[in-house]
C-alpha cells in the first residue's frame, strides 16, 4: 500500500498518521526516539507492509506485473491499489478526498519540525502535485509512476505499467476491494493492541 492507504488506515489520530506516513525513513529501533503516538504509527506501517506482502490476493495482483517489472512490480501495485482507494473514496469515507488531503498536508506543515529529513524533502512535491488526490485518475496514476521512475533513475519505466493496469483493470479493482476489507480489519485489531501497550 502507498501513502493514501497508510494515512487512511491510521484512523483519526494525527500523530499515528504522521508516524505511519514517514515510517519508511525510520530504520530499525530508531522509532523509539519519537513520541508514543508516532511510534504506534511506525509500528502500524510495518504491520501493513508485512500483511500486504504476505497476502495471496496482493501477490496475485503483483504477479501480473512481475515478469516485466521485477522487484518494482510491488512498488507499482502499491500505487495502483492507492488509485483504487482514491477512485472509490466515497465507499470508505464521508469526507471528500480533496478535503481529507488538504487537512493532511496542513497537518504535515503544522508538525514540520518533527518530520524526518527525507519526509521534509518529499513534502513540497507531494503538496505541489497533490499526490493524494491525483491517485484517483489514471492520468494522475501515470504521473506518479513517472515520478517514482525518475527517483529510481528510470530503471524499469514504471509509468508504462498503466498499459497492464488498464488491461486487467476490473481484475485489479476486484482484488483491491477484497484485500482492503481484510487489511482494514487487521489494522483495526493492530491499533487496539498498540493502544493497550
Amino acid at each position: 500500500m502507498n501513502f493514501l492507504a497508510h494515512i487512511y488506515l491510521s484512523g483519526d489520530n494525527d500523530f499515528v498518521k504522521i508516524g505511519n506516513f514517514m515510517a519508511d525513513s525510520i530504520r530499525g529501533s530508531r522509532y523509539l526516539d519519537y513520541s508514543p503516538e508516532i511510534q504506534k504509527g511506525v509500528l502500524l506501517h510495518r504491520h501493513i507492509d508485512s500483511f500486504t506482502d504476505a497476502h495471496s490476493i496482493y501477490r496475485r495482483s503483483k504477479h501480473r506485473l512481475h515478469e516485466k517489472y521485477g522487484h518494482y512490480s510491488g512498488v507499482i501495485m502499491d500505487i495502483a491499489y492507492d488509485h483504487f482507494l482514491a477512485k472509490n473514496w466515497s465507499k470508505y469515507s464521508n469526507e471528500k478526498l480533496e478535503h481529507y488531503a488538504a487537512d493532511f498536508y496542513q497537518l504535515m506543515q503544522d508538525n514540520y519540525e518533527i518530520l524526518t529529513e527525507r519526509t521534509k524533502g518529499m513534502l513540497p512535491y507531494m503538496i505541489g502535485r497533490n499526490w493524494l488526490v491525483s491517485y484517483a485518475s489514471l492520468e494522475g496514476l501515470e504521473m506518479i509512476l513517472f515520478q517514482m521512475d525518475h527517483r529510481t533513475k528510470n530503471r524499469v519505466h514504471m509509468q508504462e505499467a498503466v498499459v497492464e493496469i488498464k488491461a486487467f483493470y476490473s481484475e485489479f479493482e476486484a482484488e483491491f476491494f477484497q484485500f482492503f476489507e481484510e487489511l482494514k480489519l487487521s489494522c483495526q485489531q493492530k491499533l487496539k493492541e498498540l493502544n493497550q501497550l
